[in-house]
């Protein structure tokens, strides 16, 4: 599905959200240099696990340099939630005089985009441009002996998804339909981009570090013969003690996808880890280091193994000072 030609090696690089100056230091670490227009290296490939753009400082930038050297053939992108996000905010469903933008215009879905929005108010042609190209975006990448994927790799749900669009990228009926909470498309965008969750007990709560209040946590679909919530939380945030040890359901379990030790490396990005970067299993790793949190952009520089190795990563911290 994705083309291997004349490269020795990839770089694949975590969630970005606007830290443009920071993406510019990892690259030049990584030995990339800027030629013709964008960053190349003699005999490598970067690629890209989605969200280059919300919360940073300079999403333009960012976005500037990801998709110079995606149109250069230096690099392979996916989408993240945030440039579906940003599509379904944007898009509008084309139904009636009154017609409705598929991302309701929260307070919530406000904030996740402000800063994209401000950072283009003086340059709308370019942002329009970004979007048709956020379109264009596959959802993921199978190379074969390695996967790419924002969130969650379903092997059922994508195998179907393969078959109706098989370039991966979707068009815009499906954006639309995606639209409907109730829809295939909807199952498909909200599991790749954003990974599988459980919703928690009536009543109960869980306050975030990014200030957003929630009633679902989010789940690993890794674990194996999971039997309480605390054997498949998978985030930032930690549950609450009071249901931390709650036996997972026959239907909460029916919920869960599994992604096996014995299919190909998968990398993903999306989940806010903190520390030193170091793989999940060894045939998965998240690159996602909270780097707009001031963590780590992190890349992990893949050749020929089969198994994803802890003296493979290459970072940079994102000093504030440097950043903001």
């Amino acid at each position: 599905m994705a083309d291997t030609s004349a490269c020795e090696g990839y770089d694949l690089i975590g969630d970005i959200h606007g830290c443009g100056l920071t993406l510019l230091r990892l690259l030049e670490k990584l030995g990339y240099t800027r030629r013709d227009g964008c960053y190349r290296h003699p005999s490598r490939k970067a690629i890209f696990v989605g969200d280059i753009i919300d919360r940073g400082p300079r999403i333009r930038e960012a976005l500037s340099t990801v998709k110079a050297m995606a149109d250069a053939g230096e690099a392979h992108v996916i989408m993240g939630n945030h440039e579906y996000n940003a599509l379904s905010y944007c898009t509008t469903d084309g139904v009636g005089a009154e017609k409705r933008y598929l991302r309701k215009r929260t307070p919530r879905n406000d904030r996740l985009i402000k800063e994209t929005l401000e950072q283009f108010a003086l340059h709308p042609d370019e942002w329009a441009g970004y979007l048709d190209w956020f379109m264009s975006l596959p959802l993921l990448l199978d190379f074969g002996h390695f996967r790419v994927v924002h969130a969650c790799w379903d092997n059922e749900l994508i195998s179907q998804f393969l078959q109706r669009y098989p370039s991966g990228c979707i068009d815009l009926n499906f954006l639309k339909a995606s639209a409907d909470p109730s829809s295939y498309e909807h199952k498909v965008m909200d599991r790749l981009t954003r990974g599988t969750d459980l919703q928690l007990p009536d009543g109960v709560r869980i306050a975030g570090g990014d200030g957003f209040v929630r009633d679902f946590f989010r789940t690993k679909y890794w674990a194996t013969d999971p039997q309480t919530y605390g054997d498949v939380v998978f985030q930032p945030d930690a549950l609450p003690e009071s249901v931390e040890d709650r036996p997972l359901t026959i239907a909460e379990q029916d919920q869960l996808t599994y992604y096996g030790p014995d299919e190909p490396m998968l990398f993903i990005g999306h989940y806010w880890l903190t520390g030193k970067p170091r793989r999940i299993r060894p045939n998965i790793c998240c690159l996602d280091y909270s780097a707009v949190k001031y963590g780590k952009l992190v890349a992990y520089r893949l050749d020929d193994e089969s198994e994803i190795s802890e003296d493979k990563f290459v970072w940079v911290d994102v000093g504030k000072e440097s950043q903001w």
